[in-house]
C-alpha cells in the first residue's frame, strides 16, 4: 500500500484518543476543538476554548473521552474533505512551533553537504563521498557529547572539516529552532508553500510531539518541516527565511493523545513513511525515518526547549527531526532531489495516520491571515472566552 493509499487516519481508530481543530461555517463561522470518537467527530469547544488549553487541564484524557459537545459527523469524510462546511485545520493552535535539526546521522551529513555546497546542489554527490571518505564512521553510533563524539570533534577540527552542524549533531546541544508562528500551521488536505526564490528543496517527515507549559508530552502527531535546502546553505544565519513561510508548516491530521495503548516509547519505535508524487513528470521517491535510530531521546529535546531556562505558557509542538535526506535525481544527473509545483506528499505511520499535502508556491496559496487576536475576537463574539484558561 503506498503512503497516499493509507488510511489519513490510525488504523486503531477504536482506540486512539484524537484532538485536533476545524473550521465551522455559519452560523459559527470560526474554529472549533474537536475530539474523534467511535470514528465521529465532535465539537468539545465549551470545555476549552483552544487546543492549548484543553493540554492544560489536568482531567485532559476524561474530557476528550467523554465531554458532552456536538456531532459534526464522519472522521472518515472529515479527512477526505467531504465534511461540508467543517473542514480540517492544523490541530493545533496557540502553541509555539518548534523544531529540533540535525537528529539523525544522514541528515547530519547532508547539512554539512548543503553548507560546503553553498546552496549549488550539482556539487552534492562529490562532497557527500569526499565527506564519507574523510569522517570514516557511523555517526548513528555516538552518543551526541559523548568522549567520543568529542574526540571526533577535535579530529575534525584538526583536519579543518568542522562544521556548525557536527556541532549540534554530535555535540551536546541540540539545535532548536523556531519552525512558525503559532496558528500558521496548515493541516492535512492543503497545500504547503515554498519560497520563490527556492530552487532546491524537499519536505521532511517527522513525528511532532505536543508539549504542555509544564514541558508535559501529552501526544504527537505527523509533520512536514518544509526544507529549502539552497537557501540555508548558503548560510545558516538564513535559518529563518528558509523555513518559515507561509504554509511552509504542516501538522496533522489530528494529534493522538498518550494513554495506556499509546505512549512515548510507541513514539521512539515509529517508522515514518514519506512518499512523493510528481504530477507533472510521474516522479515518485518514497522513503522512510526510523525513530529509533533518532540521536538524541525525545524527552531529552523536550527539556533542552523548556526547562527554567526558557518557559512556554501556552506550550508548543516539537517536531523531532528526520534522516529522510532525497538524493535522487530529478531533473539533472546529479542535481539530486527538488520539488516541482503540484507534488503530491504523503507522510504516514499506522498509530498516527496519513499527512497528506500538495506544493505550491507560498506567494500562490491563500495568504494566513486568521491569527490570534482573530481567534479571540472570535471566541469573544461566540461567548466561549471564559472557559480559556
Amino acid at each position: 500500500m503506498t503512503a497516499h493509499q493509507a488510511n489519513p487516519l490510525p488504523e486503531d481508530l477504536e482506540q486512539a484518543l484524537l484532538v485536533g481543530r476545524v473550521w465551522r461555517g455559519a452560523p459559527v463561522d470560526g474554529p472549533a476543538v474537536v475530539a474523534v470518537r467511535q470514528g465521529r467527530v465532535v465539537d468539545i469547544t465549551r470545555h476549552a476554548p483552544t487546543v492549548s488549553a484543553l493540554f492544560e487541564r489536568d482531567d485532559l484524557l476524561a474530557v476528550v473521552r467523554e465531554a458532552e459537545g456536538e456531532d459534526l459527523g464522519l472522521a472518515a469524510d472529515l479527512v477526505n474533505g467531504k465534511g461540508g462546511a467543517v473542514r480540517l485545520l492544523a490541530p493545533c493552535d496557540l502553541q509555539a512551533i518548534k523544531a529540533a535539526g540535525v537528529t539523525f546521522a544522514v541528515s547530519l551529513l547532508e547539512r554539512v553537504i548543503e553548507e560546503q555546497a553553498k546552496g549549488d546542489p550539482s556539487r552534492a554527490d562529490a562532497l557527500r563521498a569526499q565527506l564519507q571518505d574523510s569522517i570514516g564512521t557511523d555517526l548513528s553510533e555516538l552518543e551526541p557529547g559523548g568522549e567520543a563524539a568529542m574526540r571526533l570533534k577535535a579530529e575534525l577540527t584538526a583536519r579543518g572539516l568542522w562544521s556548525q552542524y557536527m556541532e549540534v549533531g554530535i555535540g551536546p546541544d541540540a539545535e532548536v529552532f523556531t519552525k512558525s508562528q503559532p496558528m500558521s500551521s496548515v493541516g492535512h488536505g492543503v497545500p504547503v508553500g515554498l519560497h520563490p526564490n527556492s530552487h532546491w528543496n524537499n519536505p521532511e517527515p517527522e513525528i511532532v510531539l505536543a508539549v504542555n507549559s509544564r514541558a508535559e508530552a501529552v501526544g504527537a502527531t505527523l509533520g512536514n518541516d518544509v526544507n529549502l535546502r539552497d537557501i540555508e546553505g548558503r548560510s545558516a544565519l538564513l535559518l529563518g527565511k528558509a523555513k518559515d513561510n507561509n504554509g511552509s508548516c504542516a501538522i496533522g491530521p489530528f494529534i493522538r493523545l498518550f494513554d495506556g495503548t499509546f505512549t512515548i516509547d510507541t513514539v521512539r519505535e515509529l517508522e515514518v513513511r514519506m512518499l512523493i508524487e510528481g504530477v507533472d513528470d510521474g516522479f515518485e521517491l518514497a522513503g522512510a525515518s526510523f525513530m529509533r535510530e533518532i540521536s538524541r531521546d525525545p524527552l531529552d529535546l523536550v527539556a533542552q526547549t523548556c526547562a527554567r531556562h526558557h518557559q512556554y505558557p501556552d506550550g508548543f509542538m516539537l517536531f523531532l527531526g528526520t534522516m529522510f535526506s532525497p538524493i535522487k535525481d530529478r531533473d539533472a544527473k546529479g542535481g539530486g532531489f527538488t520539488h516541482h509545483m503540484g507534488d503530491r506528499v504523503s507522510i504516514s505511520t499506522p498509530s498516527l495516520g496519513t499527512l497528506v499535502n500538495t506544493v505550491e508556491r507560498s506567494d500562490a496559496i491563500e495568504p494566513w491571515t486568521f491569527g490570534v487576536r482573530a481567534l479571540y475576537d472570535n471566541l469573544a463574539r461566540r461567548g466561549l472566552l471564559a472557559g480559556a484558561r
